[in-house]
């Protein structure tokens, strides 16, 4: 299965904000206990680089990919430290060619038809919508999805549990969110209540796919 797939099958992103290193694993663990395989750490944090090298090599269950990536630099280095994929909130050509041309998956952020095709002309058939829910939400994907029949859709921004379910659509490969992995839970080593969140969500997805 490539990765795409596997994203797909997972149906969730958590976007994981880590303030220590040393959090990294034992928050990697505890998605895949909720039965969320992958995860994106952000480069919102120094500790963000370390924290992927960390899941890269010592959490073999659990694909880890780098977000909010904002430089070419940014790529290379989290590649470099293990990142299987990577997420940016807009669409840099730059990246997305450095990307392609290294058989790594890239997620550029998209919301207008124009940034759209623009991403398409590179060869881009995912991207991440962001911040969905200030750009229309499902409705808006609905009405993208329209036009751009081969595209997927990664919803991001103000989606929870209590709405997830309406971003289960065609379009949408997957849902990604922080809501799934609390950076306060992170912190405050409560990973238990973020199994339970996943889990909890998961459960929704999986009850909504049966349908």
């Amino acid at each position: 299965m490539d990765l795409t797939k596997k994203i797909g099958a997972c149906g969730l992103i958590p976007v994981v904000v880590i303030d220590d290193a040393s959090n990294a694993v034992k928050t990697a663990m505890a998605l895949k206990k909720g039965n969320v395989d992958l995860m994106e750490i952000t480069l919102r944090t120094p500790a963000g680089l370390d924290a992927i090298e960390k899941v890269a090599n010592d959490v073999d269950e659990v694909i880890v990919g780098a977000g909010t990536v904002l430089s070419l630099e940014n790529a290379k280095s989290a590649i470099d430290r293990g990142a299987k994929f990577i997420v940016t909130p807009g669409s840099d050509p730059e990246i997305v060619s450095y990307c392609l041309e290294k058989n790594i998956l890239i997620i550029p952020g998209c919301i207008t038809p124009t940034e759209i095709m623009a991403a398409m002309k590179q060869g881009i058939d995912t991207i991440k919508f962001f911040p969905a829910n200030l750009y229309g939400g499902y409705k808006a994907i609905q009405s993208l999805a329209s036009v751009f029949g081969n595209i997927k859709f990664i919803p991001t921004g103000g989606i929870g549990v209590e709405n997830i379910l309406d971003y289960q659509l065609p379009a949408v490969l997957a849902v990604g969110g922080a809501w799934l992995c609390p950076r306060e839970d992170i912190a405050q080593g409560n990973f238990k209540t973020i199994t339970e969140i996943c889990l909890k969500t998961t459960e929704k997805i999986s009850e909504k796919r049966s349908m």
